[in-house]
């Protein structure tokens, strides 16, 4: 817990001596070695059963066991090793959070509560929607890329973008890059950050319209978490300050109560025609909630919420995670199928080189992570050690959620994830549809019959599980797949199934408000370059003028998506993941500029190596969807193809069978085409910016420091989720200290 003495007091000091927690730190007893041994063992026999084993079918615990030892080992020598030699955070330096505290967007907050808000903010569609999307290939592609690609990328990224934002009093991506790369390339990055973060924000909403499309059940326990979470913030501020724990049993207790009221309010005939609601008109909700929830306080919705959601988020993902150990699913997808080397897969067109690693957008690599790394978090962070705990471990739990979604996939009949995931302008959105479309595609050991959909989805409690693109729907149904054999059977099927499109559902809302919240951020810093006064995020009228043009860019493209008629999330998708990986090469490409100045170029690599993979998978993704001459890969092929049908006065073409759904695949993927050129160049500028600055510092002209001064502390907290024994002994210090009011630095 952290303390915040008054001015005239006697204050300890603000950070455990450095070579106290270095002694700790390299201090190896018996028990450790025979503890860090057990986990590189387990950790070795999973991957050798995942990566090695080639049986009839893989036993899902394998994938859990994988991953959480391959995390434990990352955080605990890889992660220290990048703090060490690359950010070197002093705990005796104040953070902005302390000498900016308005108690509004800059303040000092527990690392327990930041890790549960920036966890929340950057865990949305992307680990849940990706991995289920790419499951088409198989299961080892995907499994390699999210566990290998969060340790060496996604961590990297998350953690320093956040430590060197900190650094900056909390400036956003496109700002540090504007200071760093110069003019061409910081216009270029605050470009290309407020295009892209229209696009991410739109297609997470785009999730969470189509999880919620005509289930009762789903819109009302979703909408009753607004209420909860503006109740918990209001009694965390105002009624029991700091009772964290409580206020957490309480929410808690409260969402659960929405889960379980729900089934009653979607039976009953009132509550069924009520929150029976078309995708259209819970878009046009989501985007009044998203103006909304961007301009409240930080305080009042989103930390709370945030927080809620997290404790749910972690405990589901665990949940699953242990029912996977007991039940011990078998899995009988293929580990590389044959959608792999295709373009015409019916879920994601594209081969797995370049599109698997653009597909699964989050829990390996994320550039909008990047953006909440810059925007909110690095405002509220306590003391600088923490930033390793919140970005790298934020990072690893966000890929654990992505490894569970895969597993939860692949456990469901291949043909059931097929019928689920292809748009419905293939199966004629009918189960009959379904059944045909899926047995032509000559899947080896499939056979889908029409009562393996009607009994599913009698048993999840919804009208039709034909066509609920987007992979939260899919994932709710791994989810309850596995939930079920462990607690209640099918008669619970449907509360599992619900459960988990709430969890989803939540999951996401938070990334669609944070994100709106970032961009509004963004865009103030953007502005306020030519009119100072946008600059001062508590100016309310900059605030919600900011608001409303980002939540009017990112509804344009939802309500694009919402009338797809090839099905939204199938074509929006690969536009969304490609997008959010560009950022992510201008976030790694400003970090890297960052570390060259510092002049510490013999650890360069670290940020070098994760650069240059994505920058070369991405573009190469990108030059597909603008040149392929395949109509199902290229945005312009399939748009040339679709005015070409229109010009010869056909009222049909392909999927589309009106007029009106021509003309919107034209319009679409005009869009979709003009927005993949726009985000390639202004990404290739920035790169090419990153380099030429990296070689000047190299020879010498390092230009100047953009850090904030050093500002000396006068709080304390430990770095990381529990005290290490020298960090209790100063906590205890703390603890005597009387607390008056906050000392605050303007």
């Amino acid at each position: 817990m952290s303390n915040i003495a008054p001015e005239q007091a006697e204050l300890p000091p603000a950070a455990v001596d450095p070579e106290v927690l270095e002694e700790h730190d390299r201090r190896w007893t018996t028990q450790k070695i025979v503890t860090w041994a057990a986990i590189a063992l387990l950790g070795a026999v999973s991957w050798s059963m995942i990566a090695i084993f080639r049986g009839e079918t893989i036993n899902a615990i394998w994938f859990v066991f994988a991953a959480v030892c391959s995390y434990l080992i990352a955080f605990r020598f890889y992660s220290r090793y990048i703090e060490r030699n690359i950010a070197k955070p002093d705990d005796t330096r104040a953070t902005p959070a302390e000498y900016n505290d308005n108690a509004k967007d800059f303040m000092p907050t527990d690392r327990r509560v930041l890790f549960g808000h920036h966890f929340a903010a950057i865990a949305g569609a992307g680990p849940l929607v990706g991995p289920v999307l790419a499951a088409q290939m198989g299961y080892l592609p995907g499994t390699l890329w999210i566990i290998v690609g969060v340790i060496l990328a996604g961590a990297v990224q998350d953690y320093l973008v956040m430590f060197f934002s900190m650094r900056r009093g909390g400036r956003s991506l496109g700002q540090m890059a504007r200071e760093e790369l110069g003019i061409i390339g910081g216009t270029a990055a605050l470009i290309a950050t407020l295009a892209i973060m229209i696009i991410i924000v739109a297609i997470l909403a785009l999730v969470v319209v189509n999880a919620l499309g005509a289930s009762p059940w789903g819109v009302y326990s979703v909408g009753l978490t607004l209420p909860i979470a503006l109740f918990m913030g209001v009694y965390l501020r105002f009624i029991r300050p700091g009772k964290v724990m409580e206020v957490s049993i309480i929410g808690f207790a409260l969402l659960m109560f929405a889960i379980i009221s729900g089934r009653w309010v979607a039976e009953s005939s009132w509550g069924a025609e009520l929150f029976h609601l078309d995708r259209t008109t819970i878009a046009w909700m989501l985007i009044i909630y998203g103006f909304v929830a961007a301009v409240l306080p930080v305080w009042l919705l989103l930390a709370p919420r945030d927080y809620l959601s997290t404790f749910m988020k972690i405990g589901v993902i665990f949940l699953l995670a242990i029912a996977i150990v007991v039940v011990r699913p078998e899995i009988n997808v293929p580990a590389v199928s044959e959608f792999a080397s295709r373009d015409d897969g019916p879920v994601v067109p594209g081969s797995l080189f370049p599109f698997l690693f653009v597909t699964i957008a989050c829990g390996a690599l994320s550039g909008f992570h990047a953006l909440i790394s810059s925007g909110t978090t690095p405002k509220m962070v306590q003391k600088e050690r923490q930033t390793r705990f919140l970005g790298y471990g934020g990072m690893l739990m966000e890929s654990f959620v992505a490894i569970m979604a895969l597993v939860a996939a692949i456990t469901i009949d291949r043909g059931i994830y097929f019928a689920m995931n292809s748009s419905a302008a293939v199966t004629q959105g009918t189960v009959e549809g379904a059944v045909a479309f899926v047995n032509q595609l000559g899947l080896s050991g499939v056979n889908l019959t029409p009562d393996m959909l009607t009994q599913l989805a009698e048993n999840v409690g919804e009208e039709s599980v034909v066509s609920r693109t987007g992979g939260a729907p899919t994932l709710a149904v791994g989810i309850a797949t596995v939930l079920h054999q462990w607690f209640g059977g099918t008669a619970l099927m449907g509360f599992w199934y619900h459960f988990a499109i709430m969890f989803e559902a939540l999951f996401i809302l938070t990334a669609v408000d944070a994100g709106t919240r970032v961009a509004r951020f963004m865009l103030q810093d953007t502005i306020g370059n030519f009119i100072p006064r946008f600059k001062d995020t508590s100016w309310t009228a900059g605030a919600w003028i900011c608001t409303a043009i980002m939540v009017g860019g990112w509804g344009y493209i939802l309500v694009l998506g919402v009338t797809d008629p090839l099905g939204g999330i199938n074509t929006f998708f690969p536009l969304f993941g490609i997008a959010n990986q560009l950022l992510a090469v201008i976030a790694l490409s400003v970090v890297m500029a960052i570390v060259a100045r510092r002049g510490n170029f013999k650890y360069l690599w670290v940020v070098v190596v994760p650069l240059a993979f994505a920058a070369v998978i991405t573009i190469t993704a990108s030059m597909y969807k603008i040149f392929s001459p395949v109509p199902a890969v290229g945005y312009w092929a399939q748009n040339s193809a679709f005015r070409d049908a229109l010009a010869e006065g056909q009222t049909s073409f392909g999927t589309a069978k009106t007029v009106e759904a021509m003309e919107a695949v034209v319009r679409n993927t005009t869009v979709q085409g003009t927005l993949s050129i726009l985000f390639v160049v202004l990404t290739i500028i920035v790169l090419l910016m990153s380099i030429i600055a990296t070689v000047r510092a190299w020879q010498g002209h390092r230009g100047v420091n953009t850090e904030d001064p050093y500002i000396e502390s006068k709080i304390y907290a430990p770095a990381s989720l529990f005290p290490t024994p020298p960090e209790r002994e100063l906590e205890e210090q703390w603890a005597k200290v009387p607390v008056t009011r906050p000392v605050r630095h303007h």
